[in-house]
Order: structure tokens, then sequence, then C-alpha cells
């Protein structure tokens, strides 16, 4: 059973940038709310997920979500997670269109990131503080978008099946045998599925379990583990395909993650 949390319960800012810390324990799940600001969560340690109506945002270490205002989420973790989160006024139009989306964090924002977490609720927007929290809007909207996102269809049956995959990544049915179980053929649930997500089905299912090995690689299991439990019979096509999603093969990835260092 997830162990839930409840989100602070604010209706307003009292500044422009409002910011928090959370140790989020292993299987942690905020269900469905919305905010009537915009909120930055900043995974320092361990996977953060974010799911709305239309879309799932995975978060590593050194990467952000942005969820813009009013936008329906839910926040989950896996394994346990360290997060910094910002509350950004509505006014502040950092990205357009608004939408939801991953970040690459650099080491500037990382470090604006941190300080303004720990910034007081009432801080002097005309001091030095205030003048950080408008460096770090700046910051924020220089930051370039990472690919670890994943859209989901608005078909019932195949948001289901989605869903259903999410949680089993190494399902190794195919196409044909999940298209029967939505009712539907093997042509018409590849037609509506590029249709509504952009993506064809196999590279959606190709990103989705690379996405979920990012938890299993950040939690300490090994890169055999981490492809046999995604679904992959070869390591050899895990690493392949990981290095082509992230532009480093897995052992890569944790040792720059190890050399960067998580939140202090």
């Amino acid at each position: 059973m997830p162990r839930e949390r409840t989100p602070p319960p604010l209706t307003r800012l009292p500044r422009l940038v409002f910011g928090r810390s959370e140790a989020l324990p292993a299987d942690s799940l905020a269900r469905a709310h919305s905010h009537p600001f915009g909120q930055l969560s900043y995974a320092g340690e361990g996977v953060i997920e974010v799911t709305t109506p239309v879309s799932s945002h995975v978060a590593p270490p050194r990467r952000a979500v942005w969820v813009p205002p009013g936008l329906l989420h839910e926040v989950t973790t896996t394994r346990p997670a360290a997060m910094r989160s910002l509350y950004i006024r509505a006014d502040q139009t950092i990205f357009c269109p608004p939408r939801c989306l991953v970040l690459r964090v650099t080491r500037l924002a990382r470090e604006l990131i941190l300080t303004a977490a720990a910034l007081p609720p009432d801080y002097d927007e005309d001091g030095p503080a205030g003048r950080l929290a408008h460096v770090l809007l700046d910051q924020l909207a220089t930051l370039p978008e990472a690919d670890l996102s994943l859209p989901w269809p608005a078909d019932p049956a195949l948001a289901a099946l989605c869903r259903e995959l999410r949680d089993a990544p190494d399902d190794d049915r195919d196409m044909d045998a999940l298209a029967r179980q939505a009712g539907m053929s093997g042509r018409t649930l590849a037609r509506r599925f590029e249709a509504q997500t952009g993506l064809r089905f196999g590279a959606w299912r190709r990103r989705q379990r690379l996405l979920a090995a990012l938890g299993r690689l950040e939690a300490g299991d090994n890169v055999t583990a981490a492809a046999l439990e995604s679904g992959y019979a070869s390591v050899s096509a895990f690493v392949a395909a990981f290095r082509d999603m992230f532009g480093a093969t897995p052992g890569t990835f944790l040792r720059q993650r190890k050399q960067e260092g998580g939140i202090p």
C-alpha cells in the first residue's frame, strides 16, 4: 500500500518564491491535486514521478519537474527520495506554452534551488534574498528540457493498458496480444496509439521501460538486474537503448551521478 502524504494547503504564496524540503519514503503518494501557482520539484536523491491526466514525467537526480499553475497532478516515489519544491507565483510566465515538463538542472541552477528552498517564508523581497529569487527564475527559463516525459493516450482502454505496462515493465506480451486485451486489432492499436500520443507503440514502450530502469539503478540495482526487471532479455540491448536515450551507458550515468553528488 502506498504511504500517502498531503501537500501543504496553500492558497496564496507569502513571497514570489516559496520553498520547502521533503524526505519522501519509498512508495509515497500525493494523490491528484493542483495549486494556484507553479511548482518546481527537484530530485536531489531518488526518483520522483509526476503524473497528469495526459502524461507522466520522471525526474532522477539532477532533474526537476515543472508543473504549471492549475494542472491536476500526483507525485509518487517507489524508493526513498529527497525533494526540494519551489512554489512560484502564477503571474511568472517561465515556460510558454504552459505545460508539465522535465528539466536538466545545471550546477548553478542546483545551487540556486537549494538556497531558495532554505529561505524563510517572509524573506525580504527588496533585499539579497529577493534578488536571488529573480536570478533563480531567470536561470530556470534557460534550462534545457530532458526527454523524460511519457504521453498517455486518451482512449480509456489504451490508457488502462499503459498503466498495466507501467506497473509491470517486464511484461513480454507482443502488441497483438495486448491489443486483444484492449478489445481491438494490433493495427487499430498502432494507429490510435500514434495518433493520440505522437509516438509509435514500440517507441513508447521502450521509453517507458528505460524510465522504469532509472529508479532501479538509482536504488542500487546492478545493470543486469535493472535490465531484466525492465523487460530486456539482453543486457547488451538494454545498454544500447539506455545510451541512445540518455547519452551515456548505465555505468557512466551512475558514475556521473556520484561525482556530482546529491542534496547535502
